[in-house]
């Protein structure tokens, strides 16, 4: 017979070896760090430049950042903060190497589906990762209390106060004090019960806490998060006592009103990695977020898992706009939920595999153009990105043959590029002055010489 002292000991173990791979994953030191990028990768993968041209430009201006020579003599390797440098710097034909920029906000995509194993946040750190080579600031939001985007991060020692479920504790009791001083309600004009919350919850001071706090660096140096950890797998059962000691509390938009505060111009892209269910945490995402992207993998039970996700996330977002109309704050919150675009994306997807593409066809003739046209392919590297929580953009093409690691870096570009042209109109539409939109036309990525 098994009890919890048994799971405590089974845990200790676990634990031990947690900090050994820890180490075998990250560094001698525990830590995770980005590797320099090559000036192969810059000039072509990154930049969209010819590497001969490259050559010339670093050697006719002296102030730009000279790289590394690493021991085989043949390169130079950079920094991402010396690439951003060079980005910034640099132009090709006369055309900006900066990425295209809307005037607002960042904009807000929610990586989601029912089923676990789908490549949420297998997509979410690529797109990330992707991203930032292309120029652009991110925030990442890891809603999943298995934290796998936090860990892939390098993130591994995270308070659950510093996690989605502290932002809606925050929110909980500000928005309750709100309430408890507003004398009369805006729509009904009918007084408003007071609403206590326990010294359970204010106790732990989450509602003092600044926008700041729960926002933690990584080692890309132009990727923040918002963690996770498997503390924080209560959120659901908290949420659910918070709704019962304040029903007019709008739970579902309390990561909305938290971004809604941030700086419009820190961040330019905000990733959500949602966890694979239905409830407080990926509610929350899907309404803060302006589009939603649902990847899944190629087979019948994903297809019926997709499916089920669509028609229960209707159902959940139709019953929101109905239960909770005229109990709205004031702010950015409007109901009925409306998304920019909507997108599905195949993931571990085989090109010679007879079902895939069969698949791929049936998902075509159900979402028609809301179907990504580049599904993100299953490579031997993207099998190792998944086992040593890296993503093929960190991982070193010289640990492997250039074409295998090459070929699985094409495979996410393409995907990432279809990401950007379908995020991009969608961006410039939700800003409200089209006049105020910076101008699109920007020299190739990293991403188009290979899409």
């Amino acid at each position: 017979m098994l009890s919890h002292a048994d799971l405590r000991d089974i845990h200790a173990r676990s634990l031990k070896m947690q900090g050994w791979i820890r180490q075998q994953t990250f560094s001698p030191e525990n830590v995770k760090t980005l590797r320099r990028f090559s000036s192969w990768e810059v000039a072509e993968l990154i930049l969209g430049m010819n590497q001969s041209t490259f050559r010339g430009r670093m050697a006719a201006d002296p102030t730009l950042p000279a790289g590394k020579v690493e021991p085989d003599g043949r390169q130079r390797w950079f920094t991402l903060e010396e690439v951003n440098i060079l980005r910034r710097k640099l132009k090709v034909k006369g055309k900006p190497l900066m990425p295209a920029r809307p005037r607002g906000r960042a904009f807000r995509t929610a990586i989601a589906n029912f089923k676990g194993g789908a490549g949420k946040s297998t997509v979410a750190l690529h797109f990330a990762h992707a991203a930032a080579l292309d120029g652009y600031r991110v925030l990442c939001v890891d809603f999943d209390p298995q934290a796998t985007l936090s860990h892939s991060m390098g993130l591994t020692d995270v308070s659950e106060e510093q996690t989605v479920w502290g932002i809606m504790a925050r929110d909980l009791v500000r928005e309750t004090e709100a309430m408890n001083a507003t004398p009369t309600a805006a729509a009904s004009r009918t007084s408003l019960p007071r609403r206590t919350i326990p010294a359970s919850i204010t106790d732990l001071g989450l509602q003092n806490l600044r926008l700041s706090d729960f926002i933690q660096p990584t080692n890309w140096p132009t990727i923040d998060i918002i963690p996770s950890c498997a503390n924080a797998a209560f959120v659901e059962f908290a949420s659910a006592q918070y709704r019962h000691l304040n029903p007019e509390w709008s739970f579902f938009a309390a990561v909305s009103r938290y971004l809604d505060q941030l700086p419009d111009d820190q961040w330019d892209l905000i990733i959500f990695d949602c966890p694979p269910a239905i409830g407080y945490q990926s509610m929350n995402a899907v309404f803060a977020a302006d589009m939603l992207y649902i990847p899944s993998g190629p087979g019948y039970w994903e297809y019926d898992s997709t499916t089920s996700f669509i028609g229960q996330l209707s159902e959940a977002l139709e019953d929101l706009a109905h239960g909770f109309t005229g109990a709205m704050p004031d702010g950015n919150i409007s109901l009925p939920k409306q998304f920019v675009d909507i997108r599905f994306l195949l993931t571990r997807f085989e090109p010679g595999n007879d079902l895939h593409r069969a698949m791929y066809d049936a998902f075509g003739k159900v979402f028609g153009d809301k179907l990504a046209q580049h599904p993100v392919e299953m490579t031997r590297a993207v099998e190792q990105s998944g086992r040593f929580l890296a993503s093929v953009y960190e991982m070193d093409y010289r640990d492997m043959t250039r074409e295998t690691w090459r070929r699985a870096r094409g495979s996410f570009d393409q995907a990432y590029v279809e990401f950007r042209s379908t995020m991009l109109p969608a961006w410039e539409a939700m800003v409200a002055d089209p006049a105020a939109h910076t101008d699109t036309d920007t020299a190739p990525t990293a991403a188009d010489t290979n899409a």
